[in-house]
């Protein structure tokens, strides 16, 4: 039962030691609770940083270490049967992208707030990296972006719908509200979707097909599996993927990419953003400048001064 994923090590001469290993899998914990303390202690004596949700539907979680400590992590989460095939994606980065490691223990490991979803049982049809253009590409095939408005404000794929979602929570209304309607309009042959790392996906896809829908596709291992098989040139992405660390984005070979992030608000900004007079480093940006409290500048500005 034990899974064979193990990480690479970082490229050869690059200025990347640690390892960032994005980690998922639907499957039925009833004991999820017990699992926390073992798991908090494998990461402390794996020097790994980051966080792990645990709840009744499985576990979902980004951590970033050392090759030792991400393999051996890997290699202990492969112990419980539960763990087999677990889907994990790798990528590196030049420092510690998390500043501390958290397990946590949730209701859903990705919160959609249908608790009568369950994407161990039922899931849309997975379609490999390699395929995805060909997809995409058909005039028959819806394509839908399932991340977050900010998320996609960086990059998509070509074509995409943007369902302008805040939260995952928000999907359930926008598939009610706009996406049946233009489907019983558009009447397209196929929808397919993605997300950062897959997981959302299966979420979705379950989603719909709960709700009627057929020919329901998704991207598997997500943007991330894309743009780290995909060669540039032959890619269907545009932009960059926002990425929930201090990396911020990751570009093409899951390279860092350009964007830096607002401590206030916790949103992706440009080298221009940062330029303008509404930033102030650790405070503010211009997307969320006036919209925080006194009590929260003032946290804001003693948090930057140490």
């Amino acid at each position: 039962f034990k899974t064979k994923l193990i990480p690479p090590h970082p490229p050869h001469g690059a200025n990347t030691p640690f390892v960032v290993a994005a980690l998922y899998k639907f499957v039925p914990l009833p004991d999820f609770k017990d699992i926390q303390p073992h798991l908090k202690l494998l990461c402390k004596k794996a020097a790994i940083n980051g966080t792990i949700l645990l709840a009744h539907e499985g576990i979902n979680g980004t951590v970033a270490g050392h090759h030792e400590g991400i393999a051996t992590l890997i290699e202990k989460l492969g112990d419980w049967p539960a763990f087999a095939n677990l889907e994990v994606k790798y990528s590196f980065a030049a420092e510690q992208p998390f500043n501390r490691m958290k397990v946590r223990l949730k209701k859903e490991i990705v919160t959609l707030g249908e608790p009568a979803i369950d994407p161990a049982n039922t899931v849309g049809t997975y379609v490999a990296p390699q395929d995805w253009n060909a997809l995409i590409d058909d005039p028959d095939t819806l394509v839908i972006d399932t991340r977050n408005d900010y998320e996609v404000a960086i990059g998509s794929f070509e074509n995409a719908l943007n369902p302008q979602t805040s939260t995952f929570r928000d999907f359930v209304t926008y598939v009610d509200e706009k996406l049946k309607p233009l489907v019983k309009g558009k009447k397209p042959k196929k929808i397919a979707m993605f997300c950062t790392g897959g997981i959302r996906c299966e979420k979705s896809t379950s989603y719909l097909l709960q709700e009627g829908f057929e020919n329901v596709y998704h991207l598997k291992g997500g943007i991330l599996k894309y743009l780290e098989h995909i060669p540039e040139d032959e890619s269907k992405w545009q932009g960059e993927c926002f990425v929930f660390d201090q990396r911020v984005s990751v570009r093409h070979g899951l390279i860092q990419g350009d964007y830096d992030m607002c401590h206030a608000c916790r949103m992706p900004i440009t080298h221009e953003d940062m330029q303008h007079e509404k930033y102030t480093p650790g405070v503010s940006c211009p997307k969320c400048h006036g919209a925080h409290t006194e009590k929260q500048l003032k946290r804001f500005t003693d948090r930057q001064k140490q």
